[in-house]
């Protein structure tokens, strides 16, 4: 039993960790980055995430039912509430002169809503999924976010260092709660492409932070490849 726990969730973290892999393989060379672009890469980041990381994982908690599922959560919002996480990316972006503008945050608004839409469906595996899929994302993204902001003429580095550590706990926390919360759903034990709906969503949208003018396509090779070990499994 034991065994078959720790297996869960194993080749879903495998395609999270490929899809975290090609959206970092995509960021653009900081060094062919203009001011202007690099300023609008940090406020478009901020523009998503300083008002809706804690709706969502919020959202994560109303829709889990498992007892540790909900402990892992309300731990991971305490911290961000705790430590005014918001505030700190505030100031990050202040400091690197990146202040979202009505500009930066429509640039985003189209993909944000659709984050938003699909996050009031409250459907727990796959909102922990996405949340599990941004945490890692987030974790990763921190050196080259610290880098923009570096050479914007900022030295304010407390979001970024923070978030490049706890945000490695809450990705290994939330894919324990990922297990917690299939265990109680039989169906929803082997990976499907619609268990991937809230990761795509927002993998559409983190793209539409990088690359604004950019026309973003459905991902529909980590569909294809998720769909394998259901079916050899059938």
């Amino acid at each position: 039993m034991m065994a078959h726990k720790r297996s869960l969730t194993t080749p879903i973290q495998e395609h999270i960790d490929r899809a975290i892999g090609e959206l970092i393989a995509s960021l653009p060379d900081p060094e062919q980055l203009v001011p202007d672009e690099r300023r609008a890469l940090i406020a478009r980041y901020a523009a998503v995430l300083e008002g809706n990381f804690i709706y969502w994982m919020t959202a994560a908690r109303l829709a889990v039912a498992s007892d540790e599922a909900k402990a892992i959560i309300e731990d991971n919002l305490r911290e961000e509430v705790r430590d005014n996480h918001p505030g700190m990316l505030r100031r990050f972006a202040l400091a690197a002169h990146a202040a979202p503008t009505d500009a930066d945050a429509l640039a985003v608004y189209r993909n944000l809503e659709n984050v938003r839409l699909f996050v009031a469906d409250l459907s727990a595996v796959k909102i922990v999924l996405m949340m599990a899929f941004f945490e890692g994302f987030i974790t990763r993204f921190m050196p080259y976010l610290a880098d923009l902001a570096d050479r914007q003429g900022s030295a304010e580095r407390q979001y970024t260092d923070v978030h490049g550590v706890v945000d490695v706990v809450h990705t290994e926390g939330l894919f324990r709660a990922l297990e917690a919360e299939m265990l109680r759903k039989p169906d929803v034990v082997e990976p499907t492409p619609s268990l991937f709906t809230g990761v795509k969503v927002l993998r559409t949208l983190i793209e539409n932070v990088i690359h604004p003018n950019r026309v973003t396509s459905p991902h529909v090779a980590l569909e294809a490849t998720v769909a394998e070990p259901a079916a050899a499994a059938a």
